[in-house]
């Protein structure tokens, strides 16, 4: 079975749809990235904020049971067995580093919406070629949402704040508006 390809005012109002959906995809990945990318910064200033004092109680403690100060050294290891307790249960460097990765995840697939809106509809693609790729990058956003972990509400209203205050935005881009 053949299929054939739209025409005329169809061809203009797929390619239009498409142009649309390709930005909804942008818009949704730049909120998905920027907030993962505030979130990893977080949990990476939890894991130094746990780690450091960790390594350092725990050297401390070392140092006091060889300066035969044994209450000292008693009550630094057990700080820092909490310490460390608090960090392998938060696991702070591997949320940092998920977060990241989506971060990252979302950021290409909002360059591959881009893309598709800016550059592939403006070769000589046809619509349904178009409308396959954007399938597939919503199959993609589809899998990123479900593998991704959730951003933190606060995580997610600091991005939003950057956002809205011109940080997520292109130099070329407001060149290009002028």
């Amino acid at each position: 079975m053949t299929t054939s390809q739209p025409t005329g005012s169809d061809a203009a109002y797929l390619k239009e749809a498409i142009a649309l959906e390709c930005r909804r995809v942008e818009e949704d990945a730049l909120y998905s990235a920027k907030g993962s990318f505030e979130a990893a910064r977080t949990w990476a200033r939890v894991h130094l904020t746990l780690g450091i004092p960790t390594a350092l109680v725990a050297a401390v403690a070392g140092v006091s049971a060889f300066n035969n100060l044994p209450d000292l050294a008693g009550v630094l290891a057990v700080l820092a067995a909490a310490l460390s307790a608090v960090s392998t249960f938060l696991d702070p460097g591997e949320k940092a580093l998920a977060y990241h990765s989506a971060g990252t995840r979302y950021s290409s697939l909002g360059a591959r919406a881009r893309f598709l809106r800016e550059v592939t509809s403006q070769t000589e693609t046809t619509p349904s070629d178009q409308a396959s790729e954007l399938k597939e990058i919503l199959t993609a956003k589809d899998k990123l949402n479900q593998e991704s972990p959730i951003i933190p509400r606060p995580a997610f209203e600091r991005a939003r704040k950057g956002i809205e205050a011109g940080e997520a935005s292109y130099a070329a881009d407001r060149a290009r508006r002028r």
